[in-house]
């Protein structure tokens, strides 16, 4: 559900760095992760660690959800 309402892609900081979310996968052993992007540079990250934006994309109320549920 995420990977169908999520707006893609956007743009969020992750350690300081400006990267692009192109994707939403599930990987094994790391669950739901954001395919983030910067320069040539692509990084799986845990979609519970995403740092969203201000504002959130459209659809971000799914990563919300998500959190609670595994809270």
């Amino acid at each position: 559900m995420i990977g169908d309402n999520l707006a893609m892609p956007f743009e969020t900081t992750v350690l300081g760095l400006r990267v692009t979310v192109t994707a939403i996968d599930f990987l094994a052993g790391s669950g739901i992760v954001a395919i983030c992007r910067h320069g040539e540079h692509e990084q799986a990250i845990g979609i519970l660690d995403l740092p969203l934006p201000d504002p959130p994309p459209i659809g971000a109320e799914w990563i919300h959800a998500f959190r609670r549920w595994a809270a």
